[in-house]
């Protein structure tokens, strides 16, 4: 196999991770689903080889537990864990602007208007999946603030073992969606004019504060 088609291999089972992946978060797979290999291997068009390297990959980030004589289940976030991770989650943001920074370039304020404008736009069409979606492209696009390749992989690894703990909790209406909508289209407001004022610590502090106040609201029990 040649460099090239390595790297489309590796390029489409990295799609296949991210959409299982989008798909627990969003509690379109649910805590305690089985998921099975022949079905998604069909979906995927791929060999129950490369999806068991997905799912594995799935297992190491906490997401699935492969249980014997069972298969694999989609796990649940641990509430013992949850404090660790946030408080974990807001210090490492800070880090973004200091560890090899990108550019702010007219690109890249771009793609936080769009986020802004979607965020708005969820205010007379509020749906609790798109919030969800949403709150992942913001995490992505804020990482993609950084260049330093262990921060991003931390950072990644904590923010998807938590993510669904959102979602978990507006569908057990112990948070009101409009009212996170608003907070959150004021806080991409915000972080789009830091990134006019090309000021990136201003950005993570902004996003520490986010993280914090979020986890506050939270009523887990």
């Amino acid at each position: 196999m040649t460099k090239t088609q390595n790297s489309t291999a590796r390029d489409r089972l990295d799609t296949i991770h991210a959409e299982i992946r989008d798909r627990i978060c969003g509690l379109d797979y649910p805590p305690g689903k089985r998921l099975s290999e022949v079905a998604l291997a069909e979906e995927f068009d791929v060999s129950r080889t490369p999806l068991r390297r997905v799912l594995a990959r799935l297992e190491d980030e906490g997401l699935v537990q492969s249980v014997h004589g069972v298969g694999t289940l989609v796990t649940d976030v641990d509430p013992r864990e949850l404090g660790q991770v946030y408080r974990l989650r807001q210090e490492l943001v800070l880090l973004y602007a200091r560890l090899d920074p990108v550019p702010v370039t007219d690109a890249v304020i771009d793609r936080f208007r769009d986020l802004n404008e979607r965020a708005k736009a969820l205010k007379s069409t509020p749906s609790a999946r798109a919030f969800a979606q949403l709150d992942s492209d913001m995490f992505l696009a804020l990482l993609g603030l950084t260049e330093n390749a262990p921060l991003r992989e931390i950072s990644e690894r904590l923010y998807f073992r938590t993510a669904r703990i959102w979602i978990q909790q507006v569908t057990a209406s112990r948070l009101d969606l409009m009212q996170e909508i608003e907070i959150y289209a004021n806080e991409t407001a915000q972080i789009v004019a830091a990134l006019e004022a090309r000021d990136l610590d201003a950005v993570g502090h902004l996003r520490h504060a986010h993280i914090s106040l979020s986890f506050s609201r939270f009523q887990v029990d």
